[in-house]
């Protein structure tokens, strides 16, 4: 297939995802809510716009393509990229396979054991649409015979992944999690999109907000009046188990902190929140917090702050969790890498490996 055709099946698939509900899908999305008790439906049916919207558009397809030297082969022998999703959201390694694909190359697709039932019947549907997609992708239990890797999955499994994968061309992901500075002077409706960045996906994915940094002598009011509008997800059990151990976990502690009945904040150092927490820390200068983003870099995903306020690149309240074709994973191009570092097929054409 051709850059240009390829884009099209892409667009087609979007096309299908924004149309008339499909009976099948919404099962399978059932099933596996049942299964994963995080992956709600409405939270994968908010997944699936946000990837039919951004990554599924013929016209940002285009335009993000146009931006690369695409020089895959037409035909087979197709190169062979082994792609290790990680499980934490909803489809959240379709980035990976639509990059793959627009690559020119053919994806061998180890899915998480969390989300195994509706990447595959998507995958169906754009080879239904556009028959000559289909070679392009493989479900597999082990990953074999492929040329290069990306791999997602947490900073222990990481380390085995950069121990197996090292003689591979390679992009290895670990833990990293978003941040936000205050200036103290947000509106009700920026902590209301600050509020989605934080508990989108139950705050599980790697672009959600789980630290802030806050002026000394912040007034939280406001801010725990507006996130108490994510209340209902006291209704969710994993969620309210989490919050409640931690809630009696701290108070046995007599440790310092805040809620509100839908989350617990309270001051620390670290980056990562465990699950219905939002870590704070407090400052004087927002240079002084500069320094300190840049100085762990390697634990942050993305930082969300208004315009401005820091010398560094930001995210505008409520954009943690909109990410576009251009927004890549721990700031490593993966398309450039697709297009530049993975080797010409060796042998086979795809299914002959």
């Amino acid at each position: 297939m051709q850059l240009e055709e390829r884009i099209e099946a892409l667009a087609r698939l979007g096309d299908h995802l924004r149309g008339p509900e499909d009976e099948f899908l919404t099962a399978l999305m059932k099933r596996t809510a049942f299964n994963n008790g995080w992956f709600t439906l409405e939270q994968q049916q908010r997944a699936l716009r946000a990837i039919a919207d951004r990554f599924l558009d013929g016209d940002r397809l285009q335009k993000w393509a146009a931006g690369y030297s695409i020089t895959a082969p037409a035909s087979p022998p197709y190169a062979t990229v082994g792609l290790v999703l990680a499980g934490n959201i909803p489809l959240v390694g379709v980035h990976d396979i639509v990059s793959t694909f627009v690559a020119g190359h053919r994806a061998q697709i180890k899915p998480s054991s969390k989300d195994p039932y509706v990447l595959p019947y998507l995958l169906k549907l754009l080879a239904r649409f556009t028959p000559d997609a289909e070679p392009y992708f493989e479900i597999v239990n082990n990953l074999s015979g492929f040329d290069a890797i990306i791999a997602t999955g947490s900073n222990n499994s990481s380390r085995y992944f950069e121990a197996y994968f090292s003689k591979y061309p390679h992009i290895i992901r670990r833990n990293r999690n978003a941040v936000a500075v205050l200036s103290g002077e947000e509106s009700e409706e920026q902590l209301r999109r600050l509020g989605d960045d934080i508990f989108s996906y139950f705050g599980l994915g790697c672009r959600n907000v789980s630290k802030i940094y806050v002026p000394r002598d912040y007034d939280f009011a406001p801010l725990l009046e507006v996130l108490h509008d994510w209340r209902e997800y006291q209704n969710h059990t994993k969620w309210k188990n989490n919050f409640d151990y931690n809630f009696a976990l701290l108070t046995l502690n007599k440790e310092s902190f805040r809620h509100n009945g839908a989350i617990i904040v309270r001051p620390d150092d670290a980056i990562a929140s465990h699950i219905a927490g939002l870590y704070y820390s407090e400052y004087d200068d927002p240079a002084t917090v500069t320094e300190e983003l840049g100085r762990r870099a390697g634990e942050i995903q993305l930082v969300v702050a208004p315009p401005g306020l820091l010398d560094l690149p930001t995210y505008d309240f409520g954009e943690a969790q909109q990410p576009s074709l251009t927004d890549y994973a721990d700031g490593v191009d993966t398309l450039e890498f697709l297009t530049q570092q993975v080797p010409q097929p060796r042998s086979a054409a795809p299914g002959k490996e």
